[in-house]
């Protein structure tokens, strides 16, 4: 594993760095979970700047400033919501991850850090979608020179514990 990734047990809108991942609805104007705390931290202005965006497909994503963040930008992306394994969540996931990362590359970040991705409401299996997340990121980072740091943000023990064990694999 790349030594740039890092798993830290957080609240993602507490973290100084250039891009937070926010996992978004398609509509991008906030919900709950991840998406709710990101927009009630970062304040009104995200959501304006939301509207304009006119949404998002599930596995793009695409960049707001921070506002009242600490964080710099806020990467929106959607993920797929789980419906059996056998409708491209998988692919779709992993379009989330690098279509974000992607996006760190054409605004000069060095650091960002994403949420468990479609793991709450949308229901796809944690450990399954942690797999996909730190293989995606991964093979991203054998060609990127730009990021210095990758961060796994978990909100509880359990996802915390399962990136952690797959990091040690």
């Amino acid at each position: 594993m790349d030594s740039r990734i890092e798993v830290i047990k957080k609240d993602i809108t507490k973290l100084k760095i250039d891009a937070i991942v926010n996992a978004a609805n398609s509509r991008l104007l906030g919900g709950g979970g991840v998406d709710g705390a990101i927009h009630r931290a970062a304040g009104p202005e995200l959501l304006n700047e939301c509207k304009a965006l006119n949404g998002c497909l599930t596995g793009e994503a695409k960049i707001t400033n921070g506002y009242k963040l600490p964080a710099k930008y806020v990467i929106h992306t959607v993920g797929p919501v789980w419906r059996g394994g056998n409708n491209n969540e998988a692919v779709l996931l992993e379009s989330c991850y690098k279509n974000s990362l992607l996006l760190t590359q054409t605004n000069s970040c060095e650091t960002i850090a994403f949420p468990n991705i479609s793991t709450g409401i949308y229901g796809y299996p944690k450990q399954e979608a942690a797999e996909i997340a730190i293989s995606t990121v991964n093979d991203f980072l054998k060609t990127d020179k730009m990021l210095t740091k990758v961060y796994f943000v978990c909100f509880d023990d359990f996802n915390f514990n399962i990136y952690t064990e797959i990091l040690r694999i």
